[in-house]
């Protein structure tokens, strides 16, 4: 296993649109979302430490996950986990671990990757960041990984990368925001758009460096604690300092403006498991469409349903199609598929009404 490999897990989301089971508290990477055995933080620790030593991963999360972290991961140190002490958007996490990882080796290549997506062939995800790591250490390069898109998606941003490319890693043209389902399509028709994962690979001197370019005043005010990185000082410099940083993501602070960003079309499957209809897609079904997590389940006259409830308990449905069904100790869900985006708004009158213990 390379020493120079590193890995940065995205783990500090709340997944408000898996609510019930998701909550601010609880969030959804620790959940075993597919009843698979394991936690989504845990199959996405383990697909990254198959070709980067464990010690050289990091966990980036929230204060307030903390505990959550070392219990799911034993196989982490305290000092592998890098807390948040305020919700700041990707950029300013990203450039405080890449600044911890260049002191620690100035050597490394590191990837950036979120905590809760699925993928399934583990062995071509691994083969796909090896070819990035090596662009990454030959050239001042950024890489992503983009997803060849199976429809014409609103709900993913995408990548178009330039057409006439015959390399394996294509140059980005641009980074496009969410589009309307015309615009998606002729994105489809064009045959040069990828949809952004959110995973990316460079070298912690390039994106350092990128940083200091692009957003010089983050730079220079994480910059300051560099003495203090991988010390028993630094808890303190960012508690002060990390609330003050501009909330701005990734993509914004660096990606749209870099002009040396490459992009790999990825060769797995890949979902990104922001709802329960993403979900659904995932799971085995019975025969009448329903897809079922932990439930045993009688149903009659019932379709294409996704439900979910406590381990082995008995849940009775007749005469519902295409429903959210999820009972979760003192909540029970009953949602259409159709209006799925609209739980986080549903979760807001929860906790108008009733108070922050049910979100």
């Amino acid at each position: 296993m390379n020493n120079n490999y590193y890995a940065v897990l995205m783990a500090g989301g709340v997944g408000s649109r898996f609510w019930p089971v998701s909550t601010s508290s609880y969030p959804k990477q620790f959940h075993d979302m597919l009843g698979s055995g394991e936690t989504l933080i845990q199959k996405t620790f383990h697909r990254l430490n198959k070709f980067v030593p464990k010690e050289n991963i990091l966990i980036l999360t929230n204060e307030r996950y903390n505990d959550l972290v070392l219990e799911q991961l034993p196989l982490v140190t305290s000092e592998q986990v890098v807390l948040e002490p305020a919700i700041r958007n990707t950029a300013p996490c990203i450039l405080y671990a890449a600044l911890k990882i260049q002191k620690m080796n100035p050597d490394a290549v590191m990837i950036v990757a979120p905590s809760d997506h699925w993928i399934e062939d583990e062995e071509a995800f691994a083969a796909d960041v090896k070819k990035c790591f090596t662009k990454c250490e030959q050239e001042k390069v950024l890489c992503t990984l983009g997803i060849k898109p199976t429809f014409p998606n609103t709900g993913f941003g995408y990548i178009e990368f330039e057409k006439e490319s015959s390399e394996v890693l294509k140059k980005v043209r641009q980074f496009r925001e969410k589009p309307n389902y015309k615009t998606a399509r002729s994105f489809l028709e064009e045959g040069n758009f990828l949809w952004n994962a959110g995973i990316f690979m460079w070298s912690a001197n390039t994106i350092v460096d990128a940083f200091k370019e692009y957003q010089p005043q983050q730079y220079k005010l994480f910059h300051s604690g560099w003495s203090c990185y991988n010390t028993t000082e630094e808890r303190s410099f960012i508690a002060e300092n990390y609330p003050v940083a501009e909330n701005v993501s990734i993509d914004y602070a660096i990606l749209e403006r870099s002009k040396a960003i490459y992009v790999l079309p990825a060769s797995f499957d890949w979902n990104d498991l922001g709802t329960w209809g993403s979900l659904y897609d995932k799971l085995d079904k019975d025969t009448d469409n329903n897809a079922v997590v932990n439930s045993k389940v009688i149903t009659t006259d019932a379709h294409g349903n996704m439900i979910r409830s406590a381990k082995d308990k008995v849940v009775v449905v007749d005469g519902l199609d295409d429903y959210i069904i999820i009972d979760k100790e003192e909540v029970l869900l009953i949602f259409p598929k159709s209006k799925e985006q609209d739980i986080k708004q549903v979760l807001a009158k929860v906790k108008d009404k009733f108070g922050d213990k049910y979100a």
